[in-house]
Formats: structure tokens, C-alpha cells, sequence
């Protein structure tokens, strides 16, 4: 991880130490969770002076430490996230280049120990290798067999032996497999069991490679297992202070973001003006608008402001707008919101066709909900199969042309079904933005079918916004105060979401 520089705002971002690796399996992270608003000193905001070119080195450099901040948001907001093996397709590019790569070192090797006398160059390289990954391995109190393996692994007595042609590969191979068998987790135990049955020599160290790679890859996701506790408690501060960084290199890094909530600010100014006792309006859920408007019946409020914004997440458009640079590092979690929301529009919506044509009392039976996921033809089919099992009436050729339009409709944008759908669905997320708002989710009309999936939904949806407002929510509320407030002296309540 990286050390932080010296930014501005906010204070105490210093990072954790390193923890190092046990053997075994590895303790679970314990989660904590920080408060919604931090409490630091108003981030410095860039100027509009024309923006300073980078360096190559400066970029390089900016370049590395984006990626250990992305490193750093991913350990604390995804909980599954661990290193994993890289496995390319048997016939893809970068499966036949690294075959072909390590095929001709491996034959190379082969060749070389088969000549007379034998030729232990690559050999003593790759020992040296091994030596060098094992001791990496080891923790500090590993005193004793850290002196062990460099007396075992001597290199400097290895290369007199092979100058000699006393070399022993299989006596040292089987001390590498023992050293190894100590310091594995458990899951490599059998990996590493096999190797001792590998008689060929170029086969065995091919394969001790192969395993160590595994084994180093363990280390360190038990490494981020042990950090994530004290990365989760850091975290506000370190994305803070780097992002703050970034700016002083970047002035221009909230552009996009500035344009994000001009336009969610303007959206909630027209709803509040259209209709202020009913907010609505233009396919904006209500929750949204809690708060819309100021003490100033014009002004919205930074908070309704943001929580658009954020709505409006679900609702991007690729290609067509630039995502908020303050939410990238969360743009595919985001994304892979709004497609799980577009799927659950869809089948939401056939479901109530289905129900609207067909009677709500099929809806009860076992398994009928899961067989309507697919669209016309086969929703037809199957609802026209389970009136037949349950002793109900056939469909019509009127109804079944009417359930078969119905549910083609749903594509359409402008499908009123679909369209009411959506807003009940987005006004039941828009509760999980705000904490606060957990004792009011109470589910719309129409969404019992999809009750758990919808909350699954709102609690990554929630999750991802709840971080994204404790780290950015100082940068926010200073331009929306530019923007919902300018020049105006703010309200009480005014300095915080």
C-alpha cells in the first residue's frame, strides 16, 4: 500500500502496517463501518486556472498511486475481493504465447541436463529463485529456519557442486517440497503431497514454480483479509487525503462531477417548481424529493440534490455522459446496479401483465413465479399449463393475444407498465441511500414477487453509496453550495448530509 503524501485535508490518514502471513487457514476480517459524515476541514477546491501539464514521470507517478487508491477502495468495499490465479483461454493469444515461452525455457533445460557433462547454469538460477521466494514466505519470528534454508540453500556451495558435477537436484528438491509442506496453507497440502511422486527433474522444478506462485498469491490475500478491519477503519481519511493529492496535480478531477450534480440539481429544481406538493414528476421518485426545497421554497437542498445524482446512477447512458470522477473506482458495481435493476423492471412488469390477465390466484402456486421469467411465447405457455394443472378455465385467443402484446410492449420505453414499475422500484433504492431512512422501506405496489432480489439490490446499492458519501461528501456539499447556494449565506444544517 501506498504512504500517503502530505495533502491538506483531511488529517490522520496515515496507513496501516503491514500484518504479516500465517500458514493455515486465515482468520476472518472483521467488518467495521465508520459514521456517515467524517468530521475534517473543508477540502481545498481547485481554481479555474488553466490546468498544468504533467510530466511523463509526474503521470506515471499519479497513474501509480490511482491504482493503489483503487486497490485500497476495493479491499474495504468488496468483501470477496482476493488475488486469483490468471487462466487465459487454451486458445487465445496469451495462451499460445506462454506456452510456447515456457515450453522452449523448459526444453532448453532439458537439454542442458541432458548433455555430458551436465550444464547446471539454468539450474543454479532457478534454485536461486526458489531460495529468494521461499524466504519470502517467512515471518519475522522464523529466525531459526530462515538460517536453516540459507544453510540448506547455500548458493554459493551449490555452484561449487555443480562446477564439480556433484549437484544434487533430487536431495534438494525433496528439502524445497519439505520446506514448503510447513509453510503452505492447508489448501496446498495436496498440491504440494503430488510433487513428491514427480520424478523427472525439469518436470519437478516446473511444478515447484507453479506451486510457490500459488502459494504467494495466498499470502497475499491472507494479507488483505488481516488489513481489511484496519483499512475499513482509515479508509474515509486515505481516499480523502489522495484524492485531495490528486487534485493539487489534477485541478481539473471534478469536472465531470461538478457536471453530474448541475444537472441533478436542475432536475430537482424542475420537479419542486412543477408540482411542490407532489415532487414526483418526470419518472423522479418521491423519496427523492424528502427535503427537495429549502427554507427558500425555490432552492433545493444540497442533500435531494446529491441523492439525484446518485438516482440518476441508474439511469446512465454509456457514451452519451461522463461518469462523476468521484464515483469511477465504484462505475462497474454501479453498472452491474442499474443492469440488475433493468432485469427486475422487465420481470416485475410481467409478472403484474401476467397477474392483471390471468387472475392473481394462480400467482400462488409453487414454482409459477420462476417459470415466467422468459417473455411472450413462453410466458404464454407456461401460465396457459398451470390454468390447465390448477382446474381454471382456458385462456381465450382474446386473452392470449392481449397477454402476448402486453408483455412484447414491455420493451418498449414508453411501456406505461414498464414506466411505473421503474418508478416504484426506484423509489424503494432511493430509501437506502440515507440511513435514516431504514425504518420507512416499506415495498411499493407490485414488487412482492421480486421482494428479495429488490433487496439485495438496495443493500449493494446503499453500500456503495454510503462509502462514496462519507469519502466525497466535504467535495460535494462545496459545490453544491456554488451551485443550489451561490453567494447566499447557507442555511442551519447546511455544512453536513
Amino acid at each position: 500500500m501506498p504512504n500517503p503524501g502530505e495533502g491538506t485535508p483531511p488529517s490522520d490518514c496515515s496507513e496501516p502496517e503491514s500484518v504479516p502471513y500465517r500458514p493455515g487457514k486465515a482468520r476472518q476480517a472483521q467488518e467495521s463501518h465508520d459514521g456517515d459524515v467524517p468530521s475534517l476541514c473543508p477540502p481545498q477546491l481547485p481554481t479555474s486556472s488553466p490546468p498544468r501539464v504533467l510530466s511523463m514521470a509526474e503521470l506515471l507517478e499519479t497513474a501509480q498511486e490511482v491504482s493503489k487508491m483503487t486497490i485500497a477502495h476495493e479491499i474495504v468495499v468488496n468483501r470477496d475481493f482476493k488475488l486469483q490465479e490468471v487462466n487465459f483461454s487454451p486458445n487465445s493469444l496469451e495462451s499460445r504465447v506462454k506456452e510456447t515461452l515456457h515450453k522452449a525455457f523448459w526444453d532448453s533445460l532439458k537439454e542442458q541436463l541432458s548433455a555430458s557433462p551436465p550444464d547446471y547454469t539454468h539450474v543454479i538460477q532457478l534454485l536461486q529463485e526458489i531460495k529468494e521466494t521461499i524466504l519470502s514466505l517467512l515471518l519475522p519470528r522464523h529466525s531459526r529456519l530462515r538460517g536453516q534454508i540459507e544453510e540448506a540453500l547455500d548458493m554459493e556451495l551449490i555452484t561449487q557442486e555443480a562446477e564439480h558435477g556433484a549437484l544434487d537436484i533430487p536431495n534438494l528438491t525433496m528439502y524445497i517440497l519439505g520446506t514448503m509442506a510447513m509453510l503452505c496453507a492447508p489448501i496446498r497440502d495436496e498440491e504440494v503431497q503430488r510433487l513428491r511422486g514427480v520424478t523427472d527433474p525439469v518436470q519437478l522444478l516446473r511444478e515447484i514454480f507453479r506451486v510457490l506462485d500459488l502459494m504467494k498469491m495466498d499470502m497475499v490475500n491472507f494479507t488483505i483479509q488481516s488489513l481489511r478491519p484496519h483499512l475499513q477503519d482509515h479508509s474515509i481519511q486515505y481516499e480523502q487525503k489522495k484524492f485531495q493529492e490528486l487534485l493539487a496535480k489534477l485541478p481539473n478531477s471534478l469536472d465531470h462531477t461538478t457536471e453530474w450534480l448541475h444537472k441533478a440539481a436542475a432536475e430537482v429544481s424542475a420537479s419542486s417548481l412543477s408540482s411542490p406538493s407532489h415532487p414526483e414528476v418526470h419518472g423522479s421518485p418521491a423519496p427523492l424529493s424528502l427535503g427537495a426545497v429549502s427554507r427558500s421554497s425555490s432552492t433545493p437542498s444540497p442533500m435531494s440534490v446529491l441523492n439525484q445524482g446518485y438516482m440518476n446512477l441508474l439511469r446512465w447512458e454509456p457514451g452519451l455522459e461522463k461518469y462523476p470522477e468521484t464515483l469511477l473506482m465504484d462505475q462497474a458495481r454501479l453498472q452491474e446496479v442499474q443492469l440488475q435493476v433493468n432485469q427486475l423492471t422487465i420481470i416485475a412488469a410481467v409478472l403484474l401483465v401476467s397477474s392483471s390477465v390471468c387472475g392473481s390466484a394462480l400467482f400462488s402456486s409453487p414454482g409459477f413465479r420462476e417459470a415466467l421469467l422468459d417473455i411472450s411465447n413462453h410466458v404464454h405457455q407456461e401460465v396457459s399449463e398451470s390454468l390447465l394443472q390448477l382446474g381454471y378455465p382456458a385462456f381465450t385467443s382474446d386473452k392470449s393475444a392481449s397477454l402476448k402484446g402486453q408483455i412484447r410492449s414491455i420493451a418498449e420505453d414508453d411501456n406505461v407498465v414498464r414506466s411505473v414499475i421503474e418508478q416504484r422500484i426506484h423509489s424503494f433504492l432511493s430509501l437506502h441511500l440515507s440511513p435514516s431512512a431504514q425504518n420507512s422501506r416499506s415495498l411499493p405496489k407490485g414488487l412482492a414477487p421480486i421482494q428479495e432480489e429488490l433487496l439485495e439490490v438496495g443493500h449493494r446499492l446503499g453500500s456503495v453509496i454510503h462509502h462514496n458519501r462519507q469519502v466525497y461528501g466535504p467535495y460535494y456539499l462545496a459545490i453544491l453550495k456554488k451551485i443550489v447556494l451561490p453567494g447566499a449565506e447557507p442555511e442551519a444544517g447546511i455544512d453536513s448530509f
